[in-house]
């Protein structure tokens, strides 16, 4: 069985206190933003966290309503928190291994480090589950540790941000950019490209027509 670690509190919270020390994060976070529409009226974010990515991109366009769904209690919690006043965000709890809920429809879909916490088999029925909740011209912006081509360049990012091979998250399902890639221009999205990289960090995103 697939293991995920992220409903576990103790394993949310030391991600946390981590969170803002992930080197050229914000660069990925601003980079995610250029690309979201100024006609976007209503935005869903998957694996909301704490809800650090949705509080970026709502600064950029605050007049949109958000939904923002996490399956951990402490990351709910969390959410919950930072927006309590503001009643523009709802905060659903949901782990994505399930069938997205019925939200309606979205100007824009955006995600940050959470897909990769899925098989590979769902993260695929996930990207065609989220194309059909996107309004025509909406956009998906997945802002995703990926796969290194080697494991010396994965050893490599592993140093950089403080693990190694035997303390990183059992919870990741690491995958390359390019199969991500060819999967969203398989089930319709244009557009599609890798904006921005840094070792296994990697901006993916894709358009519906």
């Amino acid at each position: 069985m697939a293991v995920n670690l992220w409903d576990q509190t103790n394993h949310a919270r030391e991600y946390l206190e981590r969170a803002d020390s992930l080197p050229h994060r914000t660069e990925g976070e601003s980079a995610l933003s250029e690309f979201i529409p100024q006609t976007t009226r209503r935005i869903l974010d998957l694996g909301t966290g704490d809800g650090r990515l949705l509080a970026v991109v709502k600064r950029e366009h605050p007049n949109t309503e958000a939904v923002a769904i996490d399956f951990s209690p402490a990351m709910v919690e969390a959410a919950k928190n930072r927006f309590a006043g503001d009643s523009s965000v709802t905060v659903v709890p949901h782990n994505l291994d399930d069938l997205l809920p019925d939200l309606g429809k979205f100007d824009a879909v955006v995600s940050s480090f959470a897909i990769h916490h899925v098989v590979h088999e769902r993260k695929r029925t996930l990207y065609s589950e989220i194309y059909g909740l996107l309004n025509a011209g909406g956009v998906f912006c997945n802002l995703e540790h990926v796969a290194s081509p080697t494991l010396r360049l994965h050893v490599e990012f592993l140093h950089r941000i403080e693990y190694t091979l035997e303390t990183e998250d059992p919870s990741n399902k690491l995958l390359e950019v390019e199969t991500q890639l060819q999967w969203l221009r398989e089930l319709g999205f244009v557009d599609v490209d890798c904006h921005w990289k840094w070792r296994e960090l990697a901006l993916l995103a894709g358009r519906r027509a």
